[in-house]
């Protein structure tokens, strides 16, 4: 009997590293392209349409839980946009179709086999498959998020009193994302060589301005093994020196915002550091928009006449933007480790780039805490330089802290530009240069 269990177990196993079909190249335009054939509708839903706290109820079918709180309460409103394609690049999609049959799950959390580039499971994912979740996570690991590399530059953090709409603080940053392996697009291809360490992406910040964090540094490594936990420095302006980041430090609000490490992009950690599980697609409200139809600030404009998303409603937490009504993937992840901060994400991904533009966060008594919009802007209605780049720009940000009353808001001017972004900036001995 015990060894038929085993068998059993054994073959459960097996069986779970499988995708449920064979993903094809339906599977593949379906997953890329998916309003070919129509965007979807919901009654009354249509551009110029304003979701306020007169009409909210109406529409909460289609308004992820906090976001329907926030209006109901009257904090903010909702202004929809047409529904429009971020088409990502052809050779991201090439990839994936030459990937065809050959991904799959290791065994454990964390382990993929077969993968080159693209994304790694295109099929539809399914409620009856019990590592649907894991699938979803991989592909937004190995998603064009911000292409093989990008910028921002330079990227406006602001600190708000939600009650009083005090502004407590401004941080000037510039951001840098490189991707070492898996590169479909800017050259080298398909990887940076050398790479001993076996980096998969790296991400370099610097904080600019005012003079008490000016030149603070963050550097993360992230490995292509996702069993292996990445590497985090932190260069600090006024020490003048560069120091390991221990693991946990990644879950520290980052310089006094509302923001964690892990936070970045949606989720910037492992894999293997949550259990993750899928809980069905939706069609709900989004923040994706065209950047230059929007009425801008006319704050911190740019030399060259680019104009950062406005801020305003309660506190003014919130980005003055247009949202679409998109098909998207509600992902939820638990922590492994019980020391963490928080008891599970929910993550709206959005079905076509993958990008996670609404995140919920929730203590460990499982009261909601924070709530994360990363507003996505269409490459060909931004910078000129961002047209034709397939990648959805990350355009704004709110993070809300529900329980303190309290929001971090971001300004971004993404660029998506190698030049930006030489591999000696993510390294060690550039923090300590950068810094003197």
């Amino acid at each position: 009997m015990r060894l038929l269990n085993t068998t059993l177990v054994a073959g459960l196993l097996i069986a779970a590293t499988l995708p449920a079909h064979s993903a094809t190249n339906e599977d593949v335009d379906n997953s890329f392209y998916p309003y070919s054939k129509g965007v979807p509708t919901h009654e009354g839903v249509k551009a110029g349409l304003v979701i306020d706290q007169s009409n909210v109820e109406k529409y909460k079918d289609v308004i992820d839980p906090a976001m329907f709180e926030f209006i109901s309460q009257g904090w903010t409103k909702i202004t929809v946009g047409e529904t429009t394609s971020f088409d990502l690049h052809p050779n991201y999609v090439q990839a994936t179709r030459d990937g065809l049959g050959k991904v799959k799950l290791g065994e454990k959390s964390g382990e993929i086999e077969g993968f080159v580039a693209g994304r790694p499971f295109p099929e539809e994912p399914s409620m009856d498959d019990p590592r649907a979740g894991e699938k979803l996570a991989w592909n937004y690991k190995y998603g064009y998020n911000w292409g093989d590399n990008a910028a921002i530059y330079p990227f406006y953090w602001k600190y708000k009193d939600m009650n009083s709409g005090k502004l407590e603080r401004t941080i000037k940053f510039n951001f840098h994302f490189l991707n070492f392996k898996h590169r479909v697009n800017q050259e080298p291809l398909p990887e940076i060589t050398p790479n001993p360490a076996g980096l998969f992406r790296a991400i370099y910040v610097q904080a600019l301005e005012p003079f008490d964090v000016k030149d603070t540094q963050l550097l993360i490594h992230r490995y292509e093994n996702d069993l292996k936990r990445d590497n985090a420095w932190l260069y600090l302006g006024f020490q003048r020196r560069v120091r390991r980041l221990a693991s946990g430090q990644v879950t520290d609000a980052f310089l006094g915002s509302d923001v964690m490490i892990e936070d970045f992009e949606g989720y910037n950690g492992r894999i293997n550091d949550m259990e993750w599980t899928f809980k069905g697609a939706r069609n709900i409200l989004v923040p994706f928009y065209h950047h230059n139809d929007l009425t801008l600030s006319e704050e911190h404009k740019e030399k060259d006449g680019y104009q950062f998303v406005e801020m305003g409603d309660k506190g003014n937490c919130f980005p003055q933007i247009t949202w679409q009504l998109r098909k998207v993937f509600e992902l939820e992840n638990k922590p492994k480790d019980a020391n963490h901060p928080i008891s599970k994400r929910v993550h709206y991904i959005d079905a076509q780039t993958f990008t996670i533009p609404r995140t919920l966060t929730y203590d460990r008594k499982g009261d909601l805490w924070k709530s994360w919009q990363i507003g996505q802007a269409h490459p060909d209605h931004h910078l000129p330089k961002n047209k034709g780049t397939g990648v959805a720009v990350d355009d704004s940000f709110t993070m809300i802290d529900v329980q303190a009353m309290h929001c971090t808001t971001g300004q971004f001017k993404g660029q998506v530009d190698p030049s930006l972004n030489p591999s000696n900036k993510f390294t060690v001995q550039n923090l300590r240069a950068s810094g003197r």
